[in-house]
């Protein structure tokens, strides 16, 4: 048999031909002062937020080394302050195409770019990548006032539309700029608020071309400790008085003829139907939308099915499965 032999790359400042784990050494022992200049513009370029393979692209070494040099900057985080590399395999789900029924199912939720499952709560990708592509336009200005991890802003940044993104957790915010430090489209970075929903002073009137967003479902999961104004500690009542101010700025802030939408579930009390989603419907159309599509979205992957499972065989109840997702449309000569 062939022995097959390994490669061996040419060093960046001399003409000396080296195996790959004898690279770095080498630079280190005889090119210190340009190896350093390569570490600092590696951090340089990851803190900016290219990927690791965007970085192989700047920086010409051998495949592999990009990443080994990411690893010992950040065992050495105090020296360098380097902030964690994005890993990033994709772009774009594979294979994607408009939904095109009123029915949508997403059993795997989507990992491309920086999307992650992580944030309890967060939509699937698919959700805003179809209203997105549906209902705007390139360069289009994208309102979500229930931010979360930043879903809905990563894809306007993916799809080159202005997003705007408001949230009145703190933390939240932080974790979705974290999450849109990638540089891919770095012109359309979108703006974030740590605001209240319930008041977009800061946006004007008829100045947006899409809201696409996510509200809490009143307070089946709590999202903060304690923060004054947070949605998802009220009970239903208080929450369906409160959404109503949303759906009023949302009105507002929204041009003429442009769509909303909105996904929100139901929830159960004393085994017993509580038509969270309708109510949500119901003020939204009160402050002056029309309906444009009613489209049920099933769920997947919930953490405590195999608990519920049993629960609903005991007190015979079923499990909801499903969510509303409601697009309205702006029309003021309905």
């Amino acid at each position: 048999m062939k022995k097959i032999m390994a490669k061996k790359f040419k060093c960046l400042f001399c003409s000396e031909k080296l195996y790959k784990n004898k690279y770095l050494s080498h630079l280190k022992d005889n090119h210190r002062h340009n190896y350093n200049s390569l570490l600092k513009e590696i951090l340089k370029l990851n803190n900016a937020g290219y990927t690791i393979k965007e970085i192989e692209n700047h920086i010409p070494l051998p495949e592999g080394l990009i990443s080994v040099q990411l690893k010992y900057l950040s065992k050495n985080k105090k020296n360098y302050n380097i902030r964690e590399p994005l890993k990033v395999d994709s772009w774009a789900p594979e294979n994607f195409a408009l939904e095109a029924t009123t029915v949508w199912s997403f059993p795997e939720r989507g990992k491309w770019a920086t999307h992650n499952g992580k944030y309890r709560g967060n939509w699937s990708p698919y959700i805003p990548r179809n209203i997105i592509l549906r209902y705007s336009e390139e360069n289009d200005t994208v309102l979500d006032q229930f931010l979360g991890s930043g879903t809905t802003l990563i894809e306007t940044k993916l799809l080159k539309r202005r997003g705007i993104g408001v949230d009145i957790n703190s933390e939240t915010v932080k974790l979705s700029k974290e999450n849109l430090r990638f540089n891919k489209n770095k012109e359309y970075q979108p703006i974030i608020y740590n605001a209240d929903a319930r008041n977009l002073n800061f946006i004007s009137d008829n100045s947006i071309d899409l809201i696409c967003t996510h509200p809490p479902y009143a307070n089946i999961i709590k999202y903060s400790k304690n923060i004054n104004g947070d949605l998802s500690h009220l009970n239903i009542d208080k929450f369906i008085i409160e959404i109503r101010k949303v759906a009023e700025e949302s009105f507002r802030v929204l041009k003429n003829n442009r769509y909303c939408a909105i996904l929100i579930g139901d929830t159960r009390k004393d085994k017993h139907i509580i038509p969270l989603g309708f109510k949500v419907m119901e003020e939204f159309l009160n402050a002056g939308f029309v309906l444009k599509e009613t489209i049920i979205k099933e769920q997947h992957n919930c953490k405590a099915t195999g608990f519920w499972y049993n629960k609903s065989l005991q007190y015979n109840f079923l499990l909801i499965a499903h969510e509303y997702l409601f697009v309205f449309r702006k029309n003021c000569n309905y």
